[in-house]
């Protein structure tokens, strides 16, 4: 059916008119309306594929009285889609220019050349005075016509695009024309020239044509019209702008000469010097940066920053009155000092370079060099940030030339310090600055990145020239603590927050492995000064100025370079009382970091603080009780926050429990008695105890406050006997043995106390969590005293509600135990063995739904696999065919052979599966037999397996699980990593138990597998047979590639 607006009584013209307005009229729900919109979006859909549409549509673009925009924008991407799919023929192409020539005299030229004189079929539809100018949006979508047909035929069919709108833009003396001959010039560039833009390889090669043909034909005449046009419109900022944007973009492609002459400088140097606040001098600058940012020879360079004078241009742009007199004041002109930074970025950059280009022009990049540092150091030291950063990478780009040269230059010092001093003075808090102002977070973390950039400057000054480092940086120090002594708590904290920022980066070359001196080979001179840097610390009393952020770098530093207090115990006591009275800071940026670094500091140095746990109880005692706070939904919602700036009560409790582990450190030193460290750990844990007892009654009635109070006291009770002891089951006691037995009597109630909470509230995710991470710290300080809970430890955190990862992360936890007590575990094991099994494979059964299943189910696959391998490799084979868990035996080997033939997203465990059936094979397969050579009889010994008919059952399952994995399709050893390591614990296997069976296994080969896979059995046995693995998986592999 032919839509209402497109009858064939209106004129094709009329009806995309009528087609537009419609598609974009406003929006109605009425039926009617939408389908209407529906018929007019499928017409303009066939009008855009239709080959002849764009000659409607370049009329109706042109028509007098004008179309809405809307019409006139959606006609020209019609046209704009004949030109790019390049339908114009060269009749159709003539048509098109003369149109759109002729709209462009009417409509942008003077009003003496659109007179009736015109004969464009645009401009003679209505003969009216001349036109109003266009919609910036029109104007647009015009130019991209006209750079479209530019692109399309210039090379052929339109050789003459330049001159014709340069003619225009020159004869008409319009502004309009001339800008729209700019906007021209500018999408040029864009569409062929633009280095940002990805394309295509056919429109690439186009690009490299045209710019070709333009350097041939054009190029002099379009430079020579920015000449005219800078000359004749000095007086219009508009055009002056546009051109110089123009130039800008250009000359990286075009003959450098045709910009860099005199007549060209005699006109933009006028722009650049221009006084006050003006964008299109900075504009002007621009476009010098533009011109020596040109990619040409180091030589070339040097010899064209001579020609132009830039040194005179920017030293006189410097004392100017916008960036001299007006600096430090609100009308600085950020604008421009960015522009003029941007140039001398661009120059310093390319001095550096020609550095390291031949003899001549290293000498004059050297006198370059020296002229333009100032200048790079001028806005490198700048009060504004981003006028700073403009200039980094050069200044980054001299330092690492300097770096490179493997040693310091005869005159390095002249050129290093002025840029260390500057690197330092920019480290400083500016003085508008405040510190921890939650409304300046975004300030501050710009300021913080800044100081990173800087760093990184510093290391490269170090290690270009350690000795010259050094001493600044212990000058600095060392002034500030005397000035300091000097005024007290009058001095500034910006400078007192600079020396300490610059000892905490000092260490990088004192301590090992930080800084760019060799490993393990700290500069001994930096670490000599250190020591006294950390000496006047200390004993400055900077610790009790009032300032935040002096107090929190204090702490941050004693913890970095805890080590020297390891040679000086003499100063301990002081900076622990310091510590002590900071942990009490109100300051939401200290309190919680405070906590966490005293329980740094504490615990490097445990075996240096002596026995002064009771002084340290009492002091901090009131920030032990715990308060917990369920989230609001906000807060859950607002997850943006980062560690440092996330004051939530949950953060908070986060950083308390560091203060329950610092007090397992300081009760627990060597220099305290075993039954003071039980009392100190009882005053810690009876008031948890009190706490929990109360709470767990609203707990187990669901109130959500009490159940995340009981979870914060578990936490904190496992986070204490951490403290106590780090120590791990299995690991060599030497260095944290585990504790007294008075201690671990002690933890044994706090075990019994969270077992009482994980029984009672054993429907809580959270609650198990908590459980399962202090279970995994009191097994430091439980030692085996543990193991006869284990059967209620695995009732809890096993239950119905548990999820496939909670369990897995509970048998990495008993894997841990099985490990660390495998003298001991036997009889607990043999016991609890059943129903710990019988819960994974509930959890293995569960229905898997959706990616999170999967993983989950993955994990909890490869856990259990790799706790049965613990108890084989650890001698406790026994519990599995002991006669308590005899019914779960064959369950269990069944699940082992279906996990290792299974191979879809399960190459982990499948590999783990077949490892272990070698483990088993190796443990219950029996004796040795005699080795069976290819082709030779088997003995008459027969081998007796351990557990009675073993042999025959692996021999009927293994061997069938290893070929139902080298039949898969899917099974490509040689194609990754991963499935070549399940081959080869196939060819482990299958070496296994050959050796165990002998010709019962080659038997079973010979009759099922080697017809059925055309497998030359000599061959075969031959390599079977060898012992050597490697040599067997490579012929595995081979065998199966030749099958594929």
């Amino acid at each position: 059916p032919v839509p209402s607006f497109a009858s064939p009584s209106h004129s094709m013209e009329a009806q995309v008119e009528n087609a537009v307005e419609i598609l974009f009229a406003p929006g109605s729900d009425q039926p009617s309306d939408q389908s209407l919109k529906e018929q007019a979006f499928d017409f303009l859909n066939r009008l855009r594929a239709d080959p002849h549409a764009w000659q409607p549509c370049i009329n109706l673009f042109g028509r007098k009285p004008r179309a809405s925009d809307v019409v006139r924008m959606a006609c020209l991407d019609i046209v704009n889609l004949a030109v790019h799919s390049q339908r114009l023929d060269p009749d159709s192409l003539a048509y098109l220019k003369f149109a759109l020539l002729g709209y462009v005299r009417d409509v942008y030229g003077s009003s003496s050349s659109s007179s009736s004189s015109s004969s464009s079929p645009l401009a003679a539809q209505n003969q009216e005075p001349a036109a109003a100018a266009d919609s910036a949006a029109v104007q647009n979508k015009l130019t991209q016509t006209l750079t479209y047909l530019f692109a399309f035929h210039y090379h052929q069919g339109w050789q003459t695009f330049l001159d014709d709108f340069w003619q225009l833009a020159r004869d008409s003396g319009s502004p309009p024309a001339v800008l729209l001959y700019l906007r021209i010039l500018s999408s040029i560039h864009d569409e062929i020239a633009d280095m940002l833009l990805a394309r295509e390889s056919n429109d690439a090669k186009r690009n490299i044509e045209l710019k070709d043909r333009l350097r041939a034909h054009d190029m002099h005449k379009v430079a020579e019209s920015w000449r005219l046009l800078l000359a004749r419109y000095s007086d219009q900022d508009a055009v002056v702008e546009l051109v110089l944007k123009v130039i800008g973009k250009w000359v990286g492609w075009m003959d450098i000469s045709l910009v860099v002459s005199r007549e060209m400088l005699c006109l933009l140097l006028p722009v650049v010097g221009r006084a006050g606040e003006d964008k299109v001098r900075d504009t002007a600058i621009d476009t010098l940066t533009e011109i020596c940012g040109k990619k040409m020879r180091a030589a070339d360079k040097m010899d064209m920053l001579s020609f132009l004078g830039l040194r005179d241009i920017v030293a006189q742009l410097i004392a100017s009155r916008p960036l001299a007199e007006l600096k430090g004041t609100p009308d600085y002109d950020t604008d421009l000092a960015e522009a003029v930074a941007k140039l001398v970025n661009t120059v310093m950059s390319d001095i550096v370079r020609a550095l390291d280009d031949d003899q001549g022009t290293r000498a004059a990049a050297k006198r370059h060099l020296d002229d333009w540092l100032p200048f790079l150091l001028r806005f490198f030291s700048d009060d504004y940030d981003e006028v700073c950063s403009t200039v980094i990478p050069a200044l980054t780009d001299l330092l690492t030339f300097l770096r490179k040269l493997g040693h310091p230059p005869p005159d390095s010092a002249a050129t290093l310090v002025p840029i260390l001093d500057a690197i330092i003075r920019k480290m400083r808090y500016d003085d508008t600055s405040t510190w921890g102002n939650e409304a300046e977070q975004t300030d501050e973390a710009e300021f913080q990145d800044l100081r990173r950039k800087l760093q990184n400057l510093q290391k490269t000054i170090a290690a270009i020239d350690q000795p010259l480092y050094v001493d600044m940086l212990s000058t600095l120090v060392a002034n500030t603590f005397q000035t300091l002594e000097s005024r007290g708590s009058a001095m500034d904290w910006r400078d007192l927050d600079l020396a300490l920022y610059e000892m905490y980066l000092f260490g990088e070359l004192a301590l090992p492995n930080q800084g760019p001196g060799t490993k393990n080979q700290p500069s001994t001179e930096a670490s000599e000064r250190l020591v006294v840097m950390m000496q006047k610390m200390v004993d400055s009393g900077i610790a009790d100025l009032a300032h935040p952020a002096i107090l929190l770098q204090y702490m941050e530093i004693c913890v970095r370079y805890c080590a020297i207090f390891e040679s000086y115990p003499d100063s301990i006591p002081q900076v622990l009382e310091k510590f002590v009275r900071l942990v009490h800071h109100d300051h939401v940026r200290i309190k919680a970091r405070s906590w966490y670094l005293f329980h740094r500091f504490v615990k490097q140095l445990r075996a240096r603080v002596g026995n002064v746990a009771e002084t340290v109880i009492r002091s901090i005692g009131d920030l032990l009780p715990i308060k917990a706070e369920v989230p609001s939904d906000e807060a859950d919602d607002d997850d943006m926050s980062s560690d440092e700036s996330d004051h939530s009560a949950d953060a908070l409790f986060t950083s308390q429990l560091y203060l329950f582990e610092a007090i397992g450190c300081i009760s627990s030193t060597a220099s305290t008695a075993p039954d003071q460290q039980a009392l100190y750990a009882r005053s810690v844990m009876d008031p948890l105890f009190g706490d929990m007892e109360a709470h767990l009654p609203r707990a187990e009635a669901g109130d959500a406050q009490a159940v995340l109070q009981i979870h914060h006291i578990v936490m904190a009770l496992g986070t204490l006997a951490h403290g106590y002891s780090d120590w791990a089951p299995g690991s060599a006691s030497g260095h944290h043995p585990p504790p007294h037995k008075a201690v671990s009597d002690e933890f044994s109630r706090a075990a019994e106390a969270i077992l009482i909470a994980l029984n009672q509230l054993n429907s809580s995710a959270e609650i198990r969590t908590a459980c399962r991470s202090s279970f995994s710290k009191l097994l430091g300080v439980l030692g085996s005293a543990v193991l006869p809970q284990l059967p209620q430890w695995i009732e809890g955190l096993l239950s119905q509600s548990s999820s496939k990862d909670e369990m897995a992360m509970f048998l990495r936890l008993l894997d841990q135990v099985v490990f660390g007590f495998k003298s001991e575990i036997y009889d607990v094991l043999n016991m609890l063995l059943t129903p710990l099994l019988q819960r994974i494979f509930g959890g293995l059964s569960e229905p898997i739904a959706g990616t999170d299943d999967e993983i989950q189910l993955a994990e909890l696959r490869r856990e259990y696999l790799s706790f049965l391998q613990v108890i084989l490799n650890n001698g406790l084979d026994g519990v599995l065919i002991s006669e308590a868990n005899q019914a779960f035996f064959e369950p269990m080997v069944s699940s082992i052979i279906e996990l290792a033939a299974t191979l879809d997203g399960n190459i982990g465990p499948s590999r783990l599966a077949f490892a272990l059936m070698g483990r088993m094979s190796a443990i219950w397969g029996g004796g040795t037999a005699d080795v069976v050579s290819a082709g030779q009889q088997p003995g008459a010994i027969s081998p007796k397996p351990t557990i009675p008919g073993f042999d025959r059952f692996m021999v009927s399952h293994f061997q069938v699980a290893c070929w139902s994995v080298m039949r898969n399709a899917a099974f490509r050893p040689w194609q990754d990593a991963q499935t070549k390591q399940v081959l080869t614990e196939i060819a482990s296997l299958q070496q296994v138990m050959y050796g165990k069976t002998g010709e019962m296994l080659v038997a079973e080969l010979r009759r099922d597998v080697f017809p059925a896979m055309g497998i030359d059995g000599e061959e075969y046995i031959g390599w079977l047979a060898g012992g050597d693995k490697k040599g067997f998986s490579s012929y595995l592999q081979g065998l199966l590639r030749a099958r594929q």
